[in-house]
């Protein structure tokens, strides 16, 4: 499903990056991925999704 008709930006597409790059906010998302650069409309979906992903993504500890 398209997310960001603007760019043509797909959920699969934002679920793909949040699970890569794991990124802790909104605007870092938007450096890798071009949503809610032109219109906006597209960034409370993408919020929900980056919130879903980041859900499932392991927790990783850091080795002391």
């Amino acid at each position: 499903m398209y997310v960001c008709l603007c760019n043509a930006i797909s959920d699969k597409t934002i679920r793909e990056a949040v699970r890569r790059y794991q990124p802790k906010s909104i605007q870092q998302l938007r450096q890798i991925v071009p949503v809610g650069k032109q219109c906006g409309k597209c960034i409370r979906a993408t919020r929900e999704i980056m919130d879903e992903e980041m859900q499932l993504v392991p927790l990783y500890k850091e080795a002391i």
